[in-house]
């Protein structure tokens, strides 16, 4: 029997796998509300949804920039992201990130996105981190037998509640090309999304840790 993993995709990995009928264009469905809120709606043009999740995290806020500022790195803690790099940077920072997604029982997705933080953490932590993403066309080349996702933006909204909590405001819409089986489309409108923002979670921790253990210990007194 095949079993489902988790599905994580920056940006785009839940809503690849979301389809399917929708309500109004207008009109959000909340489809969970208790590990987070996610609410999802159907696109004003009718291809895919937009899918809107909040969730207060356990790791400090530095941590949650820094995990997601790491665009290269995706393919190491992201499942089914198999492989990420940046093609580009930019003077202003902003960045051409590449991923490809191996999916189960569908052809492998990939896209090419323009990641810009509006705004950055000051250096006590405080204030907040924006980050915003869009494709970028013809930045590489398509490959064969791989589907590449012509619409794909959205935002991560990062806010710290504290030393070592962080409230996340998910926002992203997806064309997600080629069909998609029933199965997998419900699976990855709440499931996809909940595992995406434990994968944060978990990033931003283990960049704690490394960062506790890589901090200079105090002088002892004399």
């Amino acid at each position: 029997m095949f079993e489902v993993k988790r599905l994580w995709w920056t940006g785009a990995v839940a809503l690849v796998l979301v389809s399917g009928l929708a309500r109004a264009a207008d009109e959000w469905e909340t489809v969970e509300s208790k590990k987070a809120v996610i609410k999802v709606r159907a696109r004003t043009d009718g291809n895919g949804k937009e899918v809107w999740a909040e969730k207060d995290v356990e790791a400090n806020a530095v941590d949650v920039q820094n995990a997601l500022m790491d665009s290269a790195s995706f393919r190491f803690w992201m499942p089914y992201v198999k492989e990420s790099r940046v093609v580009s940077t930019n003077p202003d920072g902003s960045r051409v990130a590449y991923a490809r997604l191996d999916l189960p029982m569908v052809d492998d997705r990939d896209y090419t996105i323009l990641v810009t933080d509006e705004k950055k953490l000051a250096e006590d932590g405080s204030g907040e981190y924006v980050q915003r993403w869009k494709v970028v066309e013809g930045a590489l080349p398509e490959r064969k037998d791989i589907v590449r996702l012509k619409y794909n933006e959205g935002t991560w909204e990062i806010t710290p509640k504290g030393e070592a909590a962080t409230h996340i405001v998910y926002k992203f819409a997806v064309d997600p090309g080629g069909s998609i089986p029933s199965w997998l489309a419900s699976f990855g409108q709440k499931d996809g999304v909940l595992d995406t923002l434990k994968a944060v979670q978990e990033r931003a921790q283990k960049l704690a840790e490394e960062r506790k253990k890589a901090k200079p210990a105090a002088p002892k007194a004399p």
